[in-house]
């Protein structure tokens, strides 16, 4: 008998795949009207016409030889593509643990990759998975259909020996993980990636590479707990990426102020980082219902556009 079979605790791929469809893609369904290309409109490969640049085009799609030529800038329109390739590049990192039991980081993050990878399926596109910690533990090559979103989840739902036995000063390696999807995404492709953003501030170069090239959509999961702690005393507290613990009084408004301006601060930090690599940064909250979040993300990404 397998361990899902005899631990109620362990995630079963397709009954999490079943409960989305029912909970959020159901709705999402009626929020989006079907319209899903807000969310994952991919870029085409295939140079339709091109024009003069008009203030709120995308910056990308200058062609810079034509441009030089008649010293009016000129951008690049593509067909746009019937299938798109799509990899979700995942953190499984031990900083995802955090937060809620019942709606820890990982949780959260493991629905947003199942339920876009079954939107994704159900238009008829390949979908890819690039699982990371520190370093890219799995590569999932994009095929179709629902077995393919059931692969997926399988591996996110399913420990690594990493979780348990991660070597000792070893940091999540977000940077290597886009390099490595660099290097694989041979194609323009949509590139989905959701993490934290636990990790060493030297993703900002890799991002900006996938991004020259690939439609990049960042989604960060994060817990109002990594902005504002409750006063609940005398604690001790760990940092889930190295182990190190200290003890810190919750009770001191001080203190508190202090946490809540750094988070802040980093967080302004990363959004700033992903916009100078050409992307905006979605974050989606342990605390959040997913289906706003979703369609929250679709609107911003609608905006972008226009």
């Amino acid at each position: 008998m397998s361990p899902a079979a005899t631990n109620p605790g362990v995630l079963r791929p397709e009954r999490v795949l079943r409960r989305l469809e029912w909970r959020v893609i159901r709705r999402l369904d009626g929020r989006l009207q079907g319209d899903y290309r807000s969310l994952f409109r991919g870029t085409g490969v295939d140079v339709s016409e091109l024009r003069e640049y008009e203030p709120g085009d995308d910056l990308r799609q200058i062609d810079w030889n034509v441009t030089a030529r008649t010293d009016i800038p000129h951008v690049r329109e593509y067909f746009e593509d019937r299938e798109v390739t799509a990899w979700l590049v995942l953190d499984r990192s031990p900083s995802m643990v955090f937060g809620p039991v019942e709606r820890a980081k990982h949780l959260v993050a493991t629905e947003v990759a199942a339920t876009l990878a079954q939107l994704l399926a159900r238009g008829g596109n390949r979908i890819g998975a690039v699982l990371f910690d520190t370093t890219v533990e799995q590569t999932i090559p994009p095929a179709h259909g629902r077995t393919q979103v059931l692969r997926i989840l399988h591996a996110l739902t399913t420990p690594t020996a990493s979780a348990t036995r991660r070597p000792a000063g070893s940091v999540t390696d977000l940077a290597g993980a886009l390099r490595a999807t660099a290097g694989i995404a041979r194609r323009r492709s949509l590139i989905v990636v959701v993490s934290d953003f636990q990790t060493a501030r030297d993703w900002d170069a890799p991002l900006a590479q996938l991004a020259r090239r690939h439609d990049v959509v960042p989604v960060q999961i994060l817990d109002q707990r990594e902005f504002e702690l409750p006063d609940v005393g005398g604690i001790y507290v760990e940092d889930a990426e190295t182990g190190e613990q200290i003890y810190v009084d919750t009770a001191d408004a001080a203190f508190r102020h202090r946490l809540r301006a750094a988070a802040q601060a980093r967080q302004a930090e990363l959004v700033a980082a992903a916009r100078s690599a050409g992307t905006d940064l979605y974050s989606v909250s342990t605390d959040e219902d997913l289906v706003r979040a979703l369609a929250r993300i679709a609107e911003l990404r609608r905006r972008r556009r226009l």
